[in-house]
């Protein structure tokens, strides 16, 4: 067994050797350590924030808020086959649903899901179901 743990090593020249700033001018990183002449930057802790501009006010700032709604999602829901317990005619649409209030006034689009607990079924007229709901109702 060759390759134990402490004998692992990376491979040739993929690991460069450390540079080390501040050791004379012959080394390229002598005196100012490549930092360059005064400013911001060249100071110990001179770190410039992200999104900063000098000043200037900067572009998240500038851009106008903008939230994300789904233009699907306005004029659909899903409602619980437990639920239609409540309508008491055999034959359920959308106007319905809205007159029980089981649904808002805005919705053009309704899917009824599981679970199908209760015993009595409903005819769905203009509504799309899921597989369960389907089966339960016999269609």
């Amino acid at each position: 067994m060759s390759n134990l743990l402490s004998q692992l090593k990376p491979k040739n020249n993929s690991k460069s050797p450390k540079k080390r700033v501040g050791r004379g001018i012959g080394s390229g990183t002598g005196k100012t350590c490549g930092r360059g002449h005064k400013g911001q930057k060249s100071r110990s802790g001179g770190k410039v924030q992200v999104g900063f501009e000098g000043g200037q006010m900067p572009l998240q700032r500038r851009l106008p808020k903008v939230g994300f709604t789904a233009r699907v999602n306005r004029f659909s829901t899903e409602l619980k086959y437990d639920r239609l317990s409540k309508v008491k005619e055999a034959e359920v649409t959308i106007e319905l649903l809205k007159e029980y209030k089981l649904i808002n006034k805005n919705i053009q689009k309704v899917k009824i899901i599981g679970p199908c607990t209760i015993k009595e079924k409903k005819s769905i007229k203009g509504i799309s179901c899921t597989k369960s709901v389907m089966e339960h109702i016999g269609k």
